[in-house]
């Protein structure tokens, strides 16, 4: 059974930090993309980052280009997504990603994503 389990959501102020962790387990996942997609309130789930399995590509969706940053360690097969200058319009529950296969190099897309996480919940005050 694949599981990704992400962590390191909370309660933080406008322009803080937070780093959210995602572990993968049941299988290997260094040689699939990696990414995170977001869902806030009320809202469609919206991609955010990914990274390929080697951490030589990586994009970002406009809102979070800047203040985001992606990153992998394969020894621990996790993934991990740093928020910089955190805005209320970051407030989302965030879901890490695996692409289907380890061929596919993009995972812009949900139709990209063979495994979610559960979400963890990021909410910025202002």
């Amino acid at each position: 059974q694949v599981q990704l389990v992400e962590s390191g959501g909370g309660l933080v102020q406008a322009g803080g930090s937070l780093r959210l962790s995602c572990a993968a387990s049941g299988r290997t996942f260094t040689t699939y993309t990696m990414g995170w997609f977001r869902q806030p309130p009320g809202k469609e789930r919206e991609f955010v980052s990914f990274i390929t399995w080697n951490g030589a590509m990586t994009d970002y969706s406009g809102a979070v280009k800047g203040r985001f940053t992606i990153s992998r360690d394969t020894a621990k097969n996790t993934v991990y997504l740093q928020m910089n200058s955190l805005k209320p319009e970051d407030t989302a529950s965030y879901y890490c990603a695996a692409a289907k296969s380890p061929g596919r190099v993009k995972l812009s897309t949900e139709g990209a994503v063979g495994s979610w996480g559960q979400g963890t919940q990021v909410t910025v005050s202002s």
